[in-house]
């Protein structure tokens, strides 16, 4: 069960209205590093989260504050939008090239939804969801956690150094404060899980024994001279899971050329290939 509040999670004021800047924030809503991402992203790895209810609980929490995310961002998107029918009219009026590059705006923000906000990216296409990783494996499920809260908070921080609006800043500035403390909590939760030692090879369940051993700890060089690949902390020295020690060497073909014979008859092939 969901609850709701009439009240924003935090304080939304925009003291000068910027169409350009509403179009970017879109991103933030409906890009693959927005708010729609993660709270649908969360959502799902909390309905298929096994095990352990805290985890379940967790995720579930924080899918609701995400949700919280995308009505601060559309409050401030439709804000920012105040004023702008007339300005791109006038714009449109002395120019309609101009002012449709000047104005900046998308125009499917106006024309689809009265200047308010959408679920799609600052050039309007639609989010369609093919981004949410739920995978069902929790300690999987927090390491792509971690990226979505790092590339969110990156562009948190893009959008941040954009405005010089007040509100804006102060919006953004809380946005990725929250996105801090999510890195740090999918973080923990991976260290709670066992850290690096005990969590990978991801899925830990399966035994290691059935593994190609020739390769699983080899850093492979595929240079078309033979040459070393870079060395790193990844080609050499204990493994990051403790299981065994990193080697390194160029790769060379094992398999033979394929050839995948003639094609069979009424395949739809021409008739050289049969």
């Amino acid at each position: 069960m969901f609850y709701t509040d009439n009240r924003l999670q935090f304080p939304v004021r925009v003291e000068q209205p910027d169409p350009l800047f509403a179009r970017a924030l879109q991103q933030a809503i409906g890009g693959v590093e927005g708010e729609i991402r993660v709270a649908m992203q969360y959502f799902f790895q909390a309905c298929g989260a096994r095990g352990d209810p805290k985890f379940r609980d967790l995720l579930m929490n924080t899918a609701a504050e995400e949700l919280g995310h995308i009505e601060m961002l559309a409050t401030a998107v439709a804000m920012n939008f105040e004023g702008a029918p007339l300005s791109l009219q006038e714009e449109a009026a002395a120019d309609p090239v101009a002012g449709a590059v000047l104005g900046g705006i998308n125009l499917k923000n106006l024309l689809s939804a009265g200047l308010s906000a959408m679920p799609v990216d600052s050039d309007g296409v639609p989010f369609n969801m093919s981004h949410i990783y739920a995978s069902g494996n929790i300690a999987a499920d927090m390491g792509a956690n971690v990226t979505a809260e790092s590339t969110g908070r990156i562009l948190a921080v893009r959008l941040y150094n954009m405005t010089a609006d007040p509100g804006m800043k102060e919006m953004l500035a809380y946005l990725i404060a929250r996105d801090t403390m999510h890195q740090n909590q999918f973080l923990a939760a991976l260290e709670e899980l066992g850290g690096n030692e005990n969590i990978f090879p991801i899925p830990n369940s399966f035994p290691q024994a059935e593994e190609n051993t020739d390769f699983n700890y080899a850093f492979l060089g595929f240079q078309n001279d033979g040459s070393e690949p870079p060395q790193g902390r990844w080609s050499s020295g204990p493994s990051i899971d403790g299981n065994d020690a990193f080697t390194s060497r160029p790769m060379e073909p094992l398999g033979e050329v394929p050839n995948l014979g003639r094609a069979r008859p009424n395949s739809g092939a021409q008739a050289e290939q049969e």
